[in-house]
């Protein structure tokens, strides 16, 4: 092999690497360097793998070795110690780090602008994050954290200011009375406080670990073989040409599989090998797995697998794929779930009405884009499996990873290492199954970390839907009557395609009050990419139609958009569209009234409603549990099932301790793992904070109890458990008389400001969160939410032609850059919930609901143009950083 002499900070280097191989991955394997991250080598999109290079910053993936022959490379280890804790601590303090797996190179940047004096300017630093995607915050606080590092450098770094430059108000700075008690706990770190993130310094600094950071001794390496084609029939895979490749091992297919080979978190109808004989079902499907001794020989290997198909033509659309001789997707049909319920008399309700309005709206399908791609490493543990997964349920993992394995739950052990970000897109198995099944047989260490072309190809994405609405309101526009025929394009396999149009089904009307409804949700099986969950669940799909409707009903009855929603607004008391009367915690009205002078003294202003579920719920179970065990020398471990993805999950568990005991957060540790005493189901539905606030409430105060007579020291050994089951929810169609379909939900109205030329300046965002326990990180979750919402509403696309997608191209994705989004100012306003702990909502979600409307009713206010389809980039608002081939030529009515 060739090799390449550097200076690697501030040492000579010499590095061997194959041909073909980018300076990443020399860094990385070679010379043991992880801090620069791969989020889509070789694309040189994401920015994660930012270094210097002579002193300027550049991207190691799109370097070849042998170009940087005798070059300085300074990676963020090599950075000077001093600069490195004031960028860190900076970062940190303005909450500017959610998963953390985009800031190390971003953290490259910023030394960079503090060395060259360029970080004065708000508007250079953020064209200067141009090469970097952040899908967690918004951009905002990475803004606001390197500004606060340049000013604490200048000074010997020391900072100035105790809080966040950017502020997070309360509803009671706008008027409105507090409703959830005392907002500054007695604990210094309790609940109510704005805690440092958990391992945020580590985080900033590129030293905590995610999947493909992971090294054990004798570990080998593993890459899929994916479908050419989305539909096509196997006839034979000859995996000789791969055995014969450097360093391979072995070769998976499905004919190796001891136990289950399809698995599905509701419905198991996906294969985690597709064997010969059978039909794909899309381009994301697994022929293969090839093991090697190098990740770079098995991706090579990879490619030498021979595959022959009888390719057949795609079912690609959702509509033609109900009809009766379309051809299966699956044998059962390609129908796979209906949702529909109704109350009262809609044709009566729609009759009686002065207004009757009918429209079709459209959404897209978009692309998670979390920044890391999906990776796990399982290693053999006695005469079973232990697995670090990055997913979002290490349950729901054990499970069908045994199942695979034809073991038995005992035998799996699944720990959650970092996830840098998931969205909902790593809530189904994606690799972690087959890396177990080569560890188990090959009886050695074996890490699978997909390329950010496979991550899109495999893991689902966001239903694209066509939604159907008529709508009758009274001469006041007062609604009487909806009714709703809603499509979901559910792709290839179910995922929880099913609950997603449930959701959509049961958010249809929005927060209003309508007394006749008529609801039907279809999911539907294509050979297009499985659609499954992201951020909003349908609830985002279902607003934008609603919250539309009512922005065309205001036009005919004369009153502005604030003025329709106050007349219509759910209250205590009042049924959701499913029948579950709303209670006192229904803070919806309190959000609409805190925007009230902002939007009516606008000019061109749009406004929007949001609701949104916490929990499951539709007759499912929603748990929270936590277990506290004491160790040795004065610590405590807080373990949960529930996945911390970027939320902040294992920062607000150690605040509930802190609030019920007066420890200090210094001595916790938090893990999630499959350990049967913390079962709590999948991460998602918003819900993890508002149950495991609870259930680690209840485990504190246990502790708590046993404080007042033991030091900590004296309890080691000892175990605290905490539970919070809520299983009282009913199925959107069941026939009983006080349905309750959610176990609670949150609310959220948006206001959306153009300036002259017609493009974003502001969006505020007052959401009802029933407890801030983090406010920090809790408005960072909304801006965070809110700048997704806008690429949804502008920009975000992931077009597909039949069944394969258009561009496996992060830079193809719509994704709004730092210099594209416009501010962002988050109100929190205090609700208290009677279900989640300390009167907490779910936040995770809601962000992005009325987004899309918001904007949609702000261009119509400008250009007086209506508009029905998502993304609506034919708006001035769009961002210029859209590639121009993206663009469509109208998405107006």
């Amino acid at each position: 092999m060739p090799n390449v002499t550097f200076t690697l900070n501030g040492k000579e280097t010499a590095a061997a690497y194959e041909p073909g191989m980018h300076f990443l991955e020399v860094l990385r394997e070679e010379c043991g360097i992880l801090s620069p991250k791969d989020g889509c080598a070789p694309q040189g999109s994401c920015g994660c793998c930012a270094i210097l290079v002579d002193g300027r910053p550049v991207l190691a993936c799109l370097r070849k070795p042998e170009h940087m022959e005798g070059r300085q490379v300074v990676t963020l280890e090599g950075i000077p110690e001093e600069r490195r804790r004031v960028l860190a601590e900076a970062f940190v303090r303005e909450g500017a780090i959610q998963c953390g797996y985009c800031i190390p190179g971003i953290v490259v940047r910023a030394s960079s602008l503090l060395e060259q004096g360029r970080a004065d300017d708000r508007d250079a630093v953020a064209k200067a994050l141009s090469g970097h995607l952040c899908r967690c915050t918004g951009y905002g606080r990475i803004i606001d954290a390197i500004q606060t590092a340049a000013e604490a450098w200048k000074i010997g770094g020391r900072f100035a200011r105790s809080g966040p430059r950017h502020a997070h108000f309360f509803g009671e700075d706008f008027g409105l009375s507090r409703k959830s008690g005392v907002r500054h706990s007695n604990a210094s770190h309790g609940v109510g406080k704005s805690s440092a993130r958990y391992d945020g310094p580590e985080l900033a600094l590129g030293q905590k670990p995610y999947v493909a950071d992971l090294h054990v001794d004798g570990m080998l390496h593993a890459a899929p073989v994916l479908s050419a084609h989305p539909r096509a029939k196997v006839l034979r895979i000859d995996a000789a040409p791969a055995m014969g490749a450097p360093g391979v091992v072995r070769v998976f297919t499905a004919e190796d599989v001891p136990g289950s080979r399809h698995v599905g978190l509701i419905v198991q109808d996906w294969p985690v090998f597709v064997t010969t004989g059978e039909t794909t079902r899309c381009v994301g499907d697994v022929l293969a797995l090839v093991v090697a001794d190098t990740c770079f020989h098995a991706r090579q290997a990879a490619e030498k697998v021979a595959v022959e198909y009888e390719v057949l033509d795609p079912v690609t659309n959702p509509v033609a794929a109900l009809q009766p001789d379309a051809p299966r997707v699956h044998k059962s049909g390609n129908l796979l779930e209906v949702s529909a319920f109704s109350r009262g008399d809609v044709d009566a309700g729609l009759a009686a009405s002065q207004h009757v309005l009918e429209q079709t709206f459209v959404t897209q399908r978009i692309e998670h884009a979390f920044l890391e791609p999906e990776a796990c490493l399982a290693l053999p543990q006695g005469d079973g499996i232990k697995v670090y997964s990055q997913g979002q349920g290490v349950h729901d993992d054990q499970q069908q990873i045994a199942a695979v394995l034809g073991l038995g739950l005992e035998k799996v052990e699944v720990e959650l290492a970092s996830s840098g970000g998931a969205f909902g897109g790593k809530e189904d198995l994606s690799i972690q199954a087959q890396t177990a099944l080569a560890a188990h047989l090959l009886r050695r260490p074996v890490r699978t970390v997909l390329t950010r072309e496979e991550s899109i190809r495999i893991h689902p994405k966001r239903h694209p839907m066509i939604l159907h609405y008529t709508v009758g309101a009274d001469a006041e526009g007062r609604l009487q009557a909806v009714r709703a025929r809603i499509i979901g394009d559910t792709g290839a396999y179910a995922s929880v395609g099913g609950k997603v149009l449930e959701r959509a089904a049961g958010h249809s009307c929005g927060p209003y009050r309508v007394p006749n409804v008529d609801i039907e949700a279809k999911a539907v099986y294509t050979n297009n990419p499985p659609s499954g969950a992201m951020r909003g669940f349908g609830a985002n799909q279902a607003a934008f139609a609603i919250e539309g409707m009512l922005d065309r009903l205001a036009e005919k009855v004369g009153i502005d958009g604030y003025d329709i929603r106050e007349r219509n607004i759910l209250g205590p008391g009042e049924p959701f569209a499913t029948g579950q009367l709303m209670t006192s915690s229904c803070g919806i009205r309190e959000t609409l009234e805190t925007v009230k002078d902002i939007y009516k003294s606008a000019k061109y202003a749009g406004i929007a409603c949001g609701i949104k579920n916490t929990g499951i719920g539709n007759g499912m179970d929603d748990s929270g549990r936590v277990l506290l065990r004491v160790l040795d020398g004065g610590r405590l471990e807080i373990l949960t099932g529930y996945t911390e993805m970027g939320q902040g999950l294992f920062t607000i568990l150690p605040q509930v301790v802190c609030e019920e005991t007066s420890l200090t957060p210094e001595i916790m540790e938090v893990r999630a793992v499959s350990d049967l005493a913390v079962v709590c189901g999948m991460t998602t539905a918003s819900r993890a904070t508002a149950l495991s606030a609870a259930a680690g409430q209840r485990a504190a105060r246990k502790l708590a109890a046993d404080l007042q007579q033991h030091p900590l020291e004296e309890l080691a050994g000892r175990e605290y458990r905490g539970e919070y089951v809520c299983d009282f929810t009913t199925k959107p169609d069941a026939k009983v008389e006080n349905p309750r379909t959610h176990v609670t939900f949150s609310y959220a109205t948006q206001v959306v400001l153009l300036g002259e030329d017609g493009r974003i300046e502001r969006v505020v965002a007052a959401h009802d969160v029933g407890r801030a326990i983090n406010p920090l990180q809790c408005a960072g979750q909304i801006e965070g939410s809110v700048h997704m919402g806008l690429g949804y509403a502008l920009s975000e696309d992931f077009p597909c032609t039949e069944g394969r997608p258009d561009s496996l191209l992060l830079r193809d994705l719509g994704i709004l850059k730092a210099k594209d989004t416009p501010e962002i100012d988050v109100i929190l306003v205090e609700v208290p919930d009677e279900v989640g702990g300390y009167g907490a909502k779910g936040v995770g979600e809601i962000g992005l609901v009325p987004t899309a409307a918001a904007v949609a009713a702000a261009l119509y206010a400008y250009d007086g143009v209506r508009r029905s389809r998502l993304p609506m980039d034919d708006a001035p608002a769009a961002a210029p950083s859209v590639p121009k081939t993206r663009r469509q030529a109208s998405r107006r009515d």
